[in-house]
């Protein structure tokens, strides 16, 4: 049976990533391609004492329909984390709870965007934002980036050149795939870049406080003094991802739009998880156990990377992340992506190939390598698999 989908729905059949992990999937393969944190840090037990609790003294009122906003107790507390964690000191009124990261970006794509409208965003992204932008019209405009982050001339020169942005979206801690870090007069001079043209600013920052080397950076919204910054985050990274728990902090007339934009999207987030992790960080040390998280993947990142600069050919390049969840690879010449990641394929490892996160002009023999989720012998042994298919490739 045909269809008749709408413009918002891909021409394409083609599910490029999906097929990338459903190959490096197959359990004879080291994959390096999710991006999922460490199941054996969940804090299962400290999280089943807390939904104990929930159930004793509030499980009707849990089990319950609640606000749209979300629920005022884990408000609360998202502010009390913002305000130590991020100097960032948001009335609750400023904070609206999400079904994680995801419908945050959904939700702001659709309340700013209409079709032909630009979005600038990092060269390159995280693949999923770039997908929602597309999926409402969006011309998505890439900006260069280095170590430092989205380059700030590159930036205002894209503003000018098109003059009807809606919006500039940034991964400024850890990004999503690269692993870099924006510096801290980037981050003020993008909110001043954003009030001089008056677009907004979608600030994801999932990784923000999985650091393991270096000193913390304020949020972009820090230097926000007229309101043009959405700040999102989630508890996806920090806690479990299976909760479906994240936030967004903006100016209250836009959090009573997006309230209205969520209330028909799903009306509101999981009320229990929502009750269960409002108990959690009451009781618990939230801050403690993101240090274990973090202490735990800057070990295992030290590994990779340093596997990476010992069995990779000569001119390899990669990234040296502080923090976060991933590292970005470029392979001298014009190497294709695909037939690397088959090639890795043969010889029983896998990647993210970096095709999927560049909003216009692909860079070739660019891949993203996930950390977090891995041990230390199979680190070792993937990176030894990769080097030898980097190399064969790069010898033909």
């Amino acid at each position: 049976m045909k269809f008749d989908f709408s413009s918002r729905v891909p021409q394409t059949k083609d599910d490029v990533v999906g097929e990338i992990l459903k190959v490096a999937g197959d359990p004879k393969i080291i994959s390096f391609a999710g991006g999922l944190p460490a199941p054996e840090l969940f804090p299962v037990k400290e999280l089943k004492k807390a939904a104990a609790r929930v159930f004793k003294r509030n499980g009707r009122d849990a089990l319950q329909y609640t606000g749209s906003i979300g629920n005022p107790e884990l408000r609360k507390m998202i502010a009390k984390h913002m305000n130590k964690n991020k100097h960032i000191n948001p009335d609750i009124e400023n904070i609206c709870v999400t079904t994680g990261s995801e419908q945050t970006i959904d939700l702001t794509a659709k309340m700013l965007i209409d079709r032909g409208d630009v979005v600038l965003v990092e060269k390159p992204t995280y693949l999923c934002a770039l997908d929602v932008f597309k999926s409402y019209g969006a011309k998505v405009v890439g900006v260069e980036m280095d170590e430092d982050g989205m380059k700030m001339d590159d930036l205002e020169e894209k503003l000018k050149q098109h003059p009807n942005t809606k919006l500039i979206y940034t991964i400024p801690n850890f990004q999503n795939p690269t692993g870099r870090t924006m510096t801290e007069d980037r981050r003020r001079s993008l909110a001043d870049l954003a009030a001089k043209y008056h677009v907004m600013v979608l600030e994801d920052d999932p990784y923000g406080e999985i650091r393991f080397s270096g000193t913390p950076v304020p949020p972009v919204k820090y230097y926000d003094k007229d309101g043009y910054v959405i700040y999102m985050n989630t508890f996806s990274k920090i806690l479990a991802p299976g909760m479906r728990l994240g936030w967004v902090i903006a100016d209250k007339d836009f959090i009573k739009t997006f309230v209205v934009m969520k209330q028909s999207a799903d009306l509101h987030s999981d009320n229990l998880s929502q009750y269960i992790v409002a108990e959690y960080m009451k009781k618990n040390d939230l801050d403690a156990h993101v240090k274990t998280i973090s202490d735990e993947y800057g070990k295992r990142a030290s590994l990779m990377l340093k596997e990476i600069d010992e069995q990779f050919p000569e001119g390899v390049r990669h990234s040296n992340p502080e923090g976060g969840m991933f590292v970005w690879v470029e392979i001298p010449g014009n190497v294709n992506t695909m037939d690397l990641f088959y090639k890795c394929v043969e010889h029983n490892v896998a990647f993210v190939p970096g095709e999927p996160f560049y909003p216009d002009e692909v860079v070739p023999g660019t891949f993203r390598l996930n950390y977090s989720n891995m041990k230390d012998d199979q680190i070792h042994e993937g990176i030894k698999r990769m080097a030898d298919a980097i190399s064969e490739m790069m010898n033909k």
